[in-house]
């Protein structure tokens, strides 16, 4: 027979392992008696673990909706980032069905209110192509300001905050945006994930205008409370215009390449965290790129496998001669 505390966490892993069980059932797996099961049930609520039970002939155990996280496990703000992880997993090739068990154990037990602010993130965000070639330390977001934001999102209020843009950062830091720094008051539309980074996509109420900003430098500030009638975008992609925005103006270095091919066969040919791509021509188009260093971009166009011409910035084209004259000398040219 099990010890106590050995037999507890037995049990909790079949309550967590599917919807119900039969007290009788229950018994059976661990090797006990019925009531050896109620008196752990009882020592597992004691600990915090909602268990709700059924009476009767078919009764029944299952794992309720806590008014509290039980103790010792995850803090509100942990177990929202894991939530927000384990969804993002659920998009992972092979890992798909691990992360989708996983994450009903964790939202099973979730207090109402946190379930809310993980379903507001779920249901704010899109997620661009994820750039795994990157050398620049990712970010830390705070998990309040991106909960705020999403609820604010999800709620359609308008959202003020302080922006802390590239024109406000020590140098010209990679995957900005065009956003100037300053107080913002915003419509908020959408949360975009892209390259390990997070973006809202905003509207200026007054002007009318979109743009994207960063959320690793947005300092939120009183919730407005205001509820604003949505005026999407127009076409409804905010993660192109997200990766449209960050292409043409958030990297360190960044160009427009001239591709002797179709659009489409340069979008067959790039991972899609390479930049945007658009169509001149059958027989031609703009690769709009950009990236932390000349060295990326030379690399990213040399895989294309296709005719390209490169007008600009003069650094590039400096440094594809070099590369050009080593890969000659290399075969003896």
């Amino acid at each position: 027979m099990l010890e106590t505390s050995a037999r507890l966490l037995a049990l909790l892993s079949l309550l967590q392992s599917r919807p119900s069980w039969p007290g009788s059932e229950l018994a059976e797996r661990l090797g006990v008696s019925g009531r050896t099961i109620r008196n752990d049930i009882a020592r597992l609520r004691e600990l915090g673990y909602p268990v709700d039970a059924t009476r009767g002939t078919t009764g029944s155990y299952k794992l309720g909706v806590g008014t509290k996280l039980p103790p010792l496990l995850l803090d509100d703000q942990e177990a929202v980032a894991i939530a927000i992880g384990l969804r993002a997993g659920t998009g992972i090739s092979g890992i798909q069905d691990s992360s989708a068990r996983a994450l009903a154990k964790l939202e099973q037990v979730l207090p109402h209110r946190l379930r809310r602010q993980v379903a507001a993130i779920h249901q704010s965000t899109s997620h661009g192509p994820e750039n795994t070639g990157s050398n620049v330390e990712d970010p830390e977001i705070d998990p309040g300001v991106l909960t705020q934001i999403a609820t604010a999102v999800r709620d359609h209020e308008w959202l003020r905050f302080d922006y802390t843009g590239a024109d406000g950062q020590e140098g010209e830091p990679p995957s900005g945006t065009a956003a100037t720094s300053g107080h913002k008051l915003v419509e908020p539309y959408r949360l975009v994930s892209w390259a390990r980074r997070w973006y809202l996509v905003g509207r200026d109420p007054q002007a009318g205008t979109w743009a994207t900003f960063r959320v690793d430098w947005i300092t939120p500030r009183t919730p407005t409370h205001r509820v604003f009638a949505p005026t999407p975008l127009p076409g409804l992609d905010y993660t192109s215009f997200v990766l449209r925005d960050v292409a043409s103006t958030g990297w360190k270095v960044h160009a427009r390449i001239t591709v002797f091919a179709s659009a489409q066969e340069v979008l067959s040919r790039i991972n899609a965290a390479v930049g945007v791509v658009e169509s001149v021509n059958d027989q031609q188009c703009v690769l709009v790129t950009g990236a932390d260093s000349l060295e990326t971009i030379a690399v990213y166009i040399g895989m294309l496998g296709l005719d390209f011409e490169v007008t600009g910035p003069p650094g590039l084209i400096d440094h594809l001669a070099v590369l050009g004259e080593r890969y000659l000398r290399s075969i003896g040219r």
